[in-house]
């Protein structure tokens, strides 16, 4: 049976009952269940399974070379961990907001680097995360790695990055994106596609035969945490929830029930 994807049929040639009785081959796996008529349970299809529990059992203890006081190095742990798998953004994470008028707002983003300091996405400093941002200049992150079965949420505080830090990593950036920085009018409004490509024509033509520089409404922030969540999976929702506070230089770590 293939782990990637299961035609779930009415007439039960492949019934969601083989999903159930998979759960060692599809633990890790990403499932797409694929509905071609009549009615399934979605709820069992989407059942957690027993099987593999061991592997993520084992996520919670922390390899002998990370300090179990020191966040970063646990995040970066995972995060290898997570790009050992076959998800195409292990980057990827949610960044959720809130505006001046205390309304939340939330969208995918990727993560352009880490360290003590904090976690670093770029943006285009007049879209509505960075007008959010300058309103009220918090944030939190949430990662989850489904094949892991573990999530990091991270909250904390905002801090535009130097200019030497956003022009190095604009250099790094493809042309067409660095095109793309200068042509998209991020956030507002657009009559339609032909406008869009009508000003990354005219971009391209400004910059023909010359390196693109950084756009001044373009750079990078940084998420400076004031907590970090480290989450993982257990059988029967019983989850393992490690939360780092921080304390001065240092970090105080607490657990949480489920």
């Amino acid at each position: 049976m293939d782990a990637r994807k299961l035609v779930v049929e009415p007439s039960g040639a492949v019934p969601v009952a083989a999903l159930l009785a998979a759960g060692d081959e599809f633990r890790g796996a990403r499932i797409g269940v694929i509905l071609s008529g009549g009615n399934v349970d979605l709820a069992t299809a989407c059942a957690r399974f027993s099987a593999g529990e061991a592997t993520r059992l084992q996520l919670s203890v922390l390899p002998p070379e990370v300090a179990a006081d020191d966040p970063f190095a646990r995040f970066g742990d995972l995060l290898e961990r997570a790009r050992a798998t076959d998800l195409p953004e292990p980057n990827a994470f949610t960044l959720a907001t809130v505006g001046a008028d205390g309304r939340p707002s939330a969208r995918v983003v990727l993560l352009r680097g880490f360290d003590t300091r904090g976690f670093v996405f770029y943006t285009n400093l007049e879209s509505r995360k960075s007008r959010e941002l300058a309103a009220n200049p918090y944030a939190a992150l949430c990662f989850y790695w489904l094949p892991l079965d573990v999530q990091v949420r991270i909250e904390g505080a905002i801090q535009q990055v130097s200019d030497a830090e956003a022009d190095s990593y604009f250099a790094s950036r493809p042309r067409g994106s660095q095109i793309g920085a200068w042509a998209s009018l991020q956030s507002t409004m657009l009559q339609s596609r032909a406008d869009l490509e009508e000003r990354v024509a005219e971009i391209e033509a400004r910059f023909a035969d010359q390196e693109v520089p950084r756009p001044p409404f373009w750079s990078g922030l940084r998420v400076v945490p004031e907590r970090m969540e480290f989450w993982y999976g257990q059988p029967s929702r019983l989850h393992h929830r490690d939360v780092y506070t921080r304390k001065g230089d240092g970090w105080t770590l607490h657990h949480l029930y489920p």
